[in-house]
């Protein structure tokens, strides 16, 4: 796991995750997975491809997450 990727869903964060704080979780997802901080000119593509999958991705997942909790259960977004 990744030690710099936060959890992105209530009640960790009292607030909605930010698209800044989902991409920028996904971007380390990203690094972490290919082995490289920065890919060289040949690989960007791909890796940006990558990042904005699994920013979607995990909107996605953050969005339909139901989160119980004191006997209700809530959308975490």
């Amino acid at each position: 796991m990744c030690r710099s990727i936060k959890t992105l869903r209530p009640p960790v964060l009292a607030e909605e995750a930010t698209e800044d704080e989902i991409r920028a979780a996904a971007l380390q997802y990203v690094r972490k997975v290919s082995g490289f901080r920065a890919p060289a000119a040949h690989n960007q593509e791909v890796f940006d491809r990558a990042v904005e999958a699994v920013t979607a991705a995990t909107t996605e997942l953050l969005a339909d997450l139901e989160i119980r909790g004191g006997g209700v259960a809530r959308k975490a977004s």
